[in-house]
């Protein structure tokens, strides 16, 4: 909200002391203290509305004025943890519509849509509403991503409503349009992980497996400089590294980024780590990384500690990490 909107806005406000049914309260100013450090200069119509809060939230006055006080005290500080808790004990009290209430966080979240207290407001709300809610809440995070696609609260909430509400159905097809906008967005890359090891409809990493490793590998190929893919093709073998050593899948994408020549960083750092769980490389592989070592390299004990020092040189930002990883190396490496 622009700042002359704000103003047009106070200037039509009518105060509290001025309005019809509020003469019967008594307003509560903040205390700080007889000798504040730093008194903070808040604007009048918020120090109105905080006081005439303090006077109901004391008194437990759970009532439609209170209820449209609450929105009148966010409205003006989205965080306000006892401003929302207060209005959450008056929604119960009144049997308000919720229907009606998640329009009202809906509108507080265009301008806040990083605000943890609006975020778990929404989830209460959807909570009570139950499946009913569904539905709106996935199309509400899908409006809020579609700002924001890094917005950690809405991803959160739309993992809860998945796992507590449902609405598995066209999950994986969310995540595939997004990846298809983007395919270096590492929050539909995660949430399409989330998707796969979680859904009740899917069957599970195992029944997914060779068709999300195929999806990766064109995706990797497409763009070998983009890491989520590589941590996504990790992350499909959790709990079976001999499974993910053995896959010639896995180490024939890592030979042709390697033979390209170009956007092989994470190519070699998964080589790396198969050969850090036993993977034994031929001839070509050999072939590949030697082909990107310089003519003044040092001689290497080990295949291990060529495709280390060769990324100490092309990645020289985690330098320091790739000559740890080589100190780390098992003695027969």
């Amino acid at each position: 909200m622009s700042s002359s909107s704000d103003e047009e806005e106070q200037a039509m406000r009518i105060p509290l002391s001025q309005r019809p049914g509020w003469s019967d309260v008594t307003p509560v100013p903040q205390d700080d203290g007889p000798n504040p450090v730093v008194p903070i200069a808040y604007k009048d119509d918020f120090v109105e509305t905080m006081d005439y809060f303090r006077a109901l939230y004391f008194a437990g006055e759970r009532s439609p004025r209170a209820l449209q006080l609450t929105s009148e005290a966010i409205d003006m500080n989205a965080g306000n943890y006892t401003v929302w808790h207060f209005r959450r004990l008056i929604l119960e009290a009144l049997n308000v519509d919720l229907h009606d209430e998640l329009k009202f966080v809906e509108g507080i979240a265009k301008s806040n849509p990083k605000n943890y207290q609006i975020w778990h407001h929404r989830r209460w709300v959807a909570q009570k509403l139950g499946a009913y809610a569904t539905s709106k809440e996935l199309e509400f995070t899908r409006n809020i991503l579609s700002l924001d696609a890094k917005n950690y609260h809405a991803w959160s909430h739309r993992q809860w409503v998945l796992q507590a509400l449902g609405g598995w159905e066209d999950e994986l097809e969310y995540c595939r349009q997004l990846l298809e906008d983007d395919i270096f967005n590492n929050s539909a890359w995660n949430q399409r992980y989330f998707v796969v090891t979680r859904s009740p409809l899917l069957g599970g990493l195992e029944t997914m497996r060779e068709s999300e490793v195929n999806y990766t590998i064109e995706a990797i190929g497409a763009n070998p400089e983009n890491e989520s893919p590589w941590r996504y093709l990790r992350g499909l073998y959790k709990g079976d590294d001999q499974l993910w050593v053995n896959d010639p899948k896995v180490s024939s994408v890592c030979l042709k980024v390697l033979n390209s020549k170009t956007n092989y960083i994470f190519a070699l750092s998964t080589l790396l780590d198969l050969l850090c769980h036993r993977f034994k490389p031929n001839q070509e592989f050999e072939n590949a990384v030697g082909a990107l070592t310089t003519s003044d390299s040092a001689p290497q004990s080990s295949f291990a500690e060529m495709v280390c020092s060769v990324l100490v040189c092309v990645d020289p930002m985690r330098a320091n990490y790739w000559k740890w990883r080589k100190s780390k190396l098992p003695p027969d490496q």
